[in-house]
């Protein structure tokens, strides 16, 4: 079909992606004045993630409550109910051309185009699975990405396994360790590359910890085993270089191998628009609004970076939704081009930092978030601009599970340009 012959609505700011943050961004948009909304869910409900984690632990930040994710999801839906704002289930997107046009395809709509002033791309992570990390062997039934299987218990009704080894400690493989256990399976280990957990501690101790559930830290599978379906897994122990150990082979007797081995964000829209992306993150690069390289677009949550809580989700999409709001209305400021720009660069024990770039004429304080490669106990924090030291930071620890935040306000900048770095020293 020719774009002559698309049915075109026009909008302000069109959301693509009702999760968590993209609900969170609609919300803080309209709120900020933005009266023509669309948000976009290629799946049937709104809520993304959220609805397939039954678990409590959310809005704690948000809300000073302790939720579960569909509640979690209801709150936010209960606020995007109150305003009008247009959410369109079961659409697809399909591309983002230059000038905002958003193109989306869905049972219910046909082939159809938004064009908008702003566009905020909230369209989350990808699990990865086992063709990422190359995990060799047969090629039974019974290995799945420890998302889907979560999805499969928690929205399916399925059971996944009997006899079941997770590989990988992200907080999703922790608490699917606890789910398959309440539901009478044996987890017989979790198995974690690293010489230290990925996942939260608080779900170290509840999903493991109170079900003697072994984790075996510095292992990987090194081979999986089965014809129609998973038969067994070998364990091996790997050195500092990831080289397996000879003779610490284990080899378990399972049916099913979930994989618990990091996020992707999902930025296939943007990376064919020719947004920038940050070669750490995988996230587009986006400045201290949120703004990707193209002016008018905006990334938030795991599309962006990934998170640990969904409160943290849902605070960076509101940020997101005002800077769209202030740019729709013509108030975001001067562009790149037009003003000074700090950039930033993560340092010693650093894995990134962000937002890349920094407009210091723009806003009176700046929100850096960071996480750390390693865990660290007793360091500080170096804020280094242009090689000086701006600030230092005592902490008594930093987890590589968790995101840390730094507030730098704008009269702690000596200059308004040059390079920003944040390292970790001994204290």
């Amino acid at each position: 079909m020719t774009p002559d012959l698309l049915k075109t609505e026009t909008f302000d700011l069109v959301v693509i992606g009702a999760g968590s943050a993209g609900l969170a961004a609609a919300s803080a948009a309209a709120d900020a004045g933005v009266e023509r909304i669309l948000i976009l869910e290629k799946e049937d409900f709104p809520g993304g993630i959220l609805l397939q984690c039954v678990h409590n632990g959310f809005g704690l930040h948000r809300y000073e409550q302790e939720l579960t994710g569909p509640e979690y999801a209801e709150r936010a839906l209960s606020e995007l109910r109150r305003k009008r704002i247009d959410l369109r289930c079961g659409a697809m997107v399909l591309s983002i051309t230059p000038d905002k046009e958003v193109r989306y395809s869905g049972e219910k709509y046909g082939y159809r185009a938004a064009r908008a002033k702003s566009v905020v791309c909230a369209t989350g992570a990808d699990e990865r699975t086992r063709g990422a990390i190359r995990i060799p062997g047969d090629r039974p039934a019974g290995v799945m990405t420890a998302g889907l299987a979560q999805h499969y218990m928690n929205l399916d009704g399925y059971t996944v396994g009997r006899r079941v080894f997770i590989l990988g400690s992200g907080d999703i493989g922790l608490i699917m360790a606890r789910r398959v256990t309440l539901e009478g399976g044996k987890v017989l280990g979790v198995a974690e590359l690293m010489p230290y957990s990925n996942g939260l501690a608080r779900n170290i101790a509840q999903c493991l910890n109170d079900f003697d559930i072994p984790l075996y830290l510095s292992h990987t599978v090194r081979e999986i085993r089965g014809k129609k379906r998973l038969e067994q897994i070998v364990l091996s122990q790997v050195d500092e270089n990831f080289a397996f150990v000879p003779g610490t082979d284990k080899t378990f007797d399972v049916d099913t191998l979930l994989l618990s081995v990091g996020l992707i964000p999902s930025n296939r829209l943007l990376t064919e628009l020719g947004v920038r992306l940050h070669p750490k993150t995988g996230g587009p690069v986006v400045d201290e609004t949120l703004q990707t390289s193209i002016p008018g677009i905006f990334s938030c949550g795991n599309s962006l970076h990934v998170h640990d809580l969904a409160d943290f989700v849902s605070m960076e999409g509101e940020n997101a939704g005002r800077c769209a709001a202030l740019y729709i209305q013509e108030k975001l400021g001067a562009e790149s081009g037009d003003s000074p720009v700090v950039r930033t660069e993560p340092g010693a024990g650093i894995g990134y930092l962000l937002p890349s770039v920094l407009h210091a004429e723009r806003a009176e304080e700046f929100l850096l978030k960071f996480r750390v490669r390693k865990p660290y106990r007793d360091v500080a924090l170096l804020l280094k601009l242009n090689g000086r030291l701006m600030k230092k930071i005592k902490k008594p620890y930093l987890l590589p599970a968790e995101m840390e935040n730094l507030r730098l306000k704008k009269e702690e900048l000596p200059e308004p340009s040059g390079t920003l770095t944040l390292e970790v020293a001994d204290e």
